[in-house]
């Protein structure tokens, strides 16, 4: 049995808390809003995150934050990405040297243009800083429903032991050394669901779809490419595997908040409409910077940042999409003499 403290009590923090305890480890939830606490520990269930799923008295919910990691066996930091910064700020004094640190948030920091983990990586160095990711809505997991995810650490020894603490008959687990590509593919899924849900909002049908996604994925790899990321993570779980169900899934605020986009509802109706933490909007500014930086290709991203910020209708920008110049789909296939 291990000591696992989860630094966020939403959806995500909830339903890893429920598989972890499952798997017969001792775990302790913490969140910033004491308010929050106060409710789960009276109710057992988080019913705007996870409505109909009971909490079982072995969780711990807290809001002291010292105590919640001093002890611990591994921490999981599960926070919306406009907030990882300033968590791991405050949780920093009371990591230990090697303290294992498994971030399970999508996003890229706008400001500065990293991953999630580097942002931790820069307010924690003590702590060594893992992911996981995959094609894992909290809905889901919550409820056991199977699920397969990738772990990916710098050290191959971390990569195993948290393999092996989430490892249960319905939630498998792989391993991969590729952090930098396990996180950007996390992140940007978010921008091209928010364009998949957007389609879906002006009507278009399963062409569409398998277009945004198809080609999604293939601006997501190119620029994951440039910036040090492994071909075979964009073609995994964490790439093609998350996009897929976040393009495709109503558990996906980012598909959720699209479709209203779509059906004609600013970007600021639609967020306060799906009522929770949008990642594809604070990540999108963020992928078109790195696309500049790069010099990449990425004329969905553009577009989903024309329409959140530019005032771009939906229906403009696919047009735009569809008469692009023409070009070749694989540039590095050779042509027969």
């Amino acid at each position: 049995m291990a000591e696992i403290s989860i630094i966020g009590a939403g959806s995500w923090g909830i339903a890893l808390s429920l598989l972890l305890t499952k798997n017969g480890h001792k775990v302790t939830v913490w969140s910033v809003l004491k308010d929050e606490i106060t409710m789960l520990n009276l109710e057992r269930e988080h019913k705007k995150c996870l409505p109909g799923v009971k909490i079982p008295n072995e969780i711990t919910f807290t809001s002291d934050l010292e105590s919640t990691i001093i002890h611990n066996d591994m921490m999981i930091l599960a926070v919306a990405s406009p907030y990882t910064r300033s968590t791991a700020k405050m949780i920093a004094p009371f990591v230990k040297q090697g303290q294992i640190i498994v971030n399970v948030g999508k996003g890229i920091e706008e400001s500065s243009l990293l991953t999630l983990c580097q942002v931790i990586e820069q307010e924690i160095p003590q702590a060594n800083v893992a992911v996981l990711s995959g094609p894992s809505h909290a809905e889901e997991v919550g409820r056991g429903i199977p699920t397969t995810c990738v772990v990916g650490a710098h050290k191959k020894a971390d990569a195993e032991f948290i393999q092996n603490i989430f490892m249960s008959e319905v939630f498998r687990v792989y391993t991969s050394p590729d952090i930098l590509g396990i996180c950007i593919g996390a992140a940007l899924k978010n921008v091209i669901a928010l364009a998949a849900g957007m389609a879906d909002g002006l009507g278009y049908g399963d062409n569409t779809k398998a277009a945004l996604i198809t080609r999604g994925i293939a601006e997501i790899a190119r620029l994951g490419l440039a910036m040090g990321g492994k071909l075979q993570t964009f073609s995994g779980l964490s790439g093609i595997g998350d996009l897929i169900v976040t393009c495709e899934s109503m558990h996906s605020r980012n598909r959720r908040a699209g479709i209203l986009i779509g059906k004609g509802y600013t970007p600021d109706e639609a967020m306060k409409e799906v009522q929770m933490v949008v990642e594809g909007v604070y990540s999108a500014k963020a992928a078109a910077s790195l696309a500049h930086k790069y010099n990449i290709s990425m004329p969905i991203v553009e577009q989903v940042n024309e329409i959140l910020f530019n005032h771009k209708k939906a229906s403009e920008a696919v047009n735009e999409l569809m008469l692009r110049d023409k070009t070749i789909e694989s540039s590095d296939l050779p042509w027969q003499e």
